[in-house]
């Protein structure tokens, strides 16, 4: 899979990259460059910038002077972190608490990547922590939560595993079916309700984000949604889910 960066307009670029996945196939990954109102720029997590999509973000970013933070919105996203450091060491790199564990090399912020007061740093976003499942699970093999984060001003959603697209139906022009991520019955907490609590998250997220256009996964590409078909798809996957969710 060649690395390929899209426009999606009002500051907001999607860089698609490669990732082997047991040594055989290409499942693919991602990253994302915005631009700020004060004209600056952050990255949505790390990624090793190579070629002609390297060339177009330095560019962008006074050779990589303008590029303030990258934030690290998924706790098992590492492998690119210890490059994007050395490739913009003046920027301020956020993560979970996992982050620093697995990559001390990097200088991590203190305020973590989920927290209020990053939140509160970058108005130009919203960020969204699913509730009912583990951020970080304590099973390293389930990777079903990430911080969601949504532009308004190009309507594009980036999401890191917990909702994903399956392959067969990245080609549907009616209606983009969207999916749970299959270790999302496993990242539930042991507590009252986990699945209720998850359901209920998910619906608001559907409602309070419904304008999604562009649909950023990192395994599941680039899609493009419709007026209407994101809020519909994510209360169709929560509804079909919903009875085995709340059943543990």
């Amino acid at each position: 899979m060649n690395d390929e960066i899209y426009d999606l307009g009002a500051g907001f670029w999607s860089i698609r990259g490669s990732f082997i996945k047991n040594g055989i196939m290409d499942i693919g990954v991602q990253c994302a460059l915005i631009k700020l109102s004060s004209g600056r720029f952050i990255f949505l997590d790390s990624y090793t910038l190579k070629d002609e999509v390297r060339q177009q973000v330095m560019a962008l970013t006074n050779d990589g002077q303008d590029v303030e933070a990258v934030l690290n919105v998924h706790p098992f996203h590492t492998i690119h972190c210890d490059q994007m450091a050395k490739d913009f060491p003046q920027a301020t790199f956020y993560g979970s608490k996992r982050h620093p564990k697995k990559i001390p090399e990097v200088n991590w912020a203190e305020d973590l990547v989920e927290s209020d007061a990053v939140a509160e740093r970058y108005p130009e976003l919203k960020f969204s922590l699913p509730q009912g499942i583990y951020y970080i699970a304590p099973d390293e093999s389930v990777h079903a939560s990430s911080l969601l984060v949504y532009h308004p001003a190009s309507q594009s959603i980036y999401v890191d595993d917990t909702f994903e697209i399956p392959p067969s139906k990245l080609f549907d022009a009616v209606q983009p079916n969207l999916g749970l991520h299959p270790t999302t019955k496993q990242a539930l907490k042991d507590e009252p309700d986990a699945g209720k609590a998850y359901c209920d998250w998910a619906i608001d997220l559907a409602h309070e984000w419904r304008s999604v256009h562009h649909f950023c996964g990192a395994h599941s590409g680039l899609v493009v949604f419709e007026k209407g078909q994101f809020e519909a798809a994510l209360l169709s996957a929560i509804d079909n889910a919903r009875s085995e969710l709340e059943a543990k």
